[in-house]
């Protein structure tokens, strides 16, 4: 259950009354515990003569009071719900109340309260006096049997995961085959390199089976493919990394080269033999990439074709080679600004980017109008930009009211930070007209362009 940390001083509010635990918090992520904790020491509540309710133990736990605290951990005990303030209280700054929680948690923590309190106490191990929690559940886990440890695997939070799996490798409960699958299917980058590094360690060489490299290779995520790509070489099956050469991410493709190469076979002619049919069907976008990552200038020849290709996935990823090779032609660059798919006009704007002053002005004005395609006209303004001088002052204040929002700020942006370059005529009475219709600065900013100008003020 997830309670929003900005309730928690209506819901200290319904404990104080009476509400139980379980009604208000149930099983609360660990935020919500320790934003109680925060919420009940800034009010005025203390315990009365009565017997305390379960929730009115919880907000005793929290007190700011260090006496009514360590009453509250005496009867905290026989209170599994209330255990989760047992593990903030390990880090109490009062040294009693901390050492009580902490005999009380021992005394408590079986493997299976270590599981649900985990997410908790990794949390409060970031504290200061807060190590103690992680060392007691910790070494209750270690002793725990391995199937202790699974619903921690699948949990939402990504540090116990972590945590989890690390555990897992160390103490060598999980088989390699298990921890292929884990870092197949985890979503968290750390937990995939893991868990596949340490299954790919605990098989010997030549030994890695299918039931360790299979789940690997036909992950969903680049990292577990990758190391199972490059597994192949140890299990002596090279020949497969072929057949990833053209993954759609760059270091499954750079693993692939690598493992095919110690084969004794050279990548990039694979990769000229598959670009050098435009019209191939089985032409893909990671293909394109992967001769522009291991070719020379020369490959370029085969990549201006491919600019033209029917998927806009494969077009952008050959304009992006093709700035990759160093190749530039700003003549066909130019006209793949107008390309239907986003992809490319961005891949070929930072291309030409470094060329800017080269393209012709009017050209670039003509593409910020409203009913061009807005990466075309999002183009055309960063290429005026870079021109920068004059060309650049025109552009943006001509956007000072456009409709798209983003493009409005960036042209006023560019206008404020706006300085006169050396191509700029001193004394340009087209500045001071730009600037005057900017109405952006005051009149002291103002005076001061002006003045850099070289227009008389």
């Amino acid at each position: 259950m997830h309670v929003n940390t900005a309730d928690i001083a209506a819901v200290a509010v319904r404990l104080a009354e009476g509400a139980s635990q379980r009604e208000v918090l149930g099983p609360a992520d660990p935020g919500a515990w320790i934003a109680l904790e925060t919420a009940v020491r800034q009010t005025a509540w203390r315990p009365g003569t009565d017997p305390l309710t379960e929730g009115q133990l919880a907000l005793a736990l929290c007190h700011r009071d260090g006496r009514i605290r360590a009453a509250a951990l005496r009867q905290a005990s026989a209170h599994p719900g209330l255990w989760p303030l047992v593990v903030v209280r390990c880090s109490d700054w009062a040294p009693p109340v901390r050492e009580d929680a902490r005999r009380l948690l021992a005394e408590v923590l079986d493997p299976g309260a270590a599981v649900r309190l985990m997410p908790l106490i990794l949390r409060i191990g970031g504290r200061s006096r807060g190590d103690f929690a992680i060392d007691l559940a910790t070494g209750v886990l270690r002793a725990a049997p391995p199937g202790a440890l699974a619903p921690l695997y699948t949990g939402d939070d990504r540090i116990t995961r972590r945590y989890a799996y690390g555990l897992a490798v160390e103490e060598g409960f999980l088989s390699p085959a298990e921890l292929a699958r884990a870092a197949a299917r985890d979503e968290d980058t750390v937990v995939q390199s893991l868990c596949a590094e340490a299954a790919l360690a605990a098989v010997a060489e030549g030994d890695a089976d299918d039931d360790v490299l299979e789940p690997l290779l036909a992950a969903r995520n680049p990292r577990a493919r990758s190391a199972g790509v490059t597994a192949l070489r140890r299990a002596g099956r090279g020949e497969r990394a072929v057949g990833f050469l053209g993954d759609r991410a760059g270091v499954v493709r750079a693993c692939a080269r690598y493992v095919v190469r110690q084969s004794g076979s050279e990548p990039v002619e694979w990769y000229r033999r598959r670009c050098a049919d435009p019209g191939d069907p089985a032409l893909s976008a990671g293909v394109v990439s992967g001769l522009a990552e291991c070719g020379d200038r020369r490959d370029a020849e085969a990549l201006w074709p491919l600019t033209g290709h029917p998927d806009p996935v494969v077009r952008t990823r050959a304009v992006a080679g093709l700035r990759l090779l160093d190749v530039l032609d700003v003549r066909r660059l130019r006209a793949l600004l107008d390309d239907p798919a986003p992809g490319v006009v961005r891949e070929a704007t930072l291309a030409l980017v470094p060329s800017a002053r080269l393209l012709d002005e009017g050209w670039l004005r003509e593409r910020l109008a409203v009913e061009r395609a807005r990466e075309t006209r999002v183009s055309a303004f960063r290429l005026l930009n870079a021109h920068g001088g004059l060309v650049r002052l025109r552009a943006a204040v001509a956007l000072l009211d456009d409709p798209d929002d983003k493009l409005r700020l960036w042209a006023r942006q560019s206008v404020r930070r706006w300085r006169p370059t050396a191509d700029v005529p001193p004394g340009s009475a087209e500045v001071g007209e730009l600037l005057d219709r900017a109405r952006l600065f005051d009149e002291y900013t103002l005076h001061r362009l002006r003045w850099e100008a070289g227009i008389k003020v």
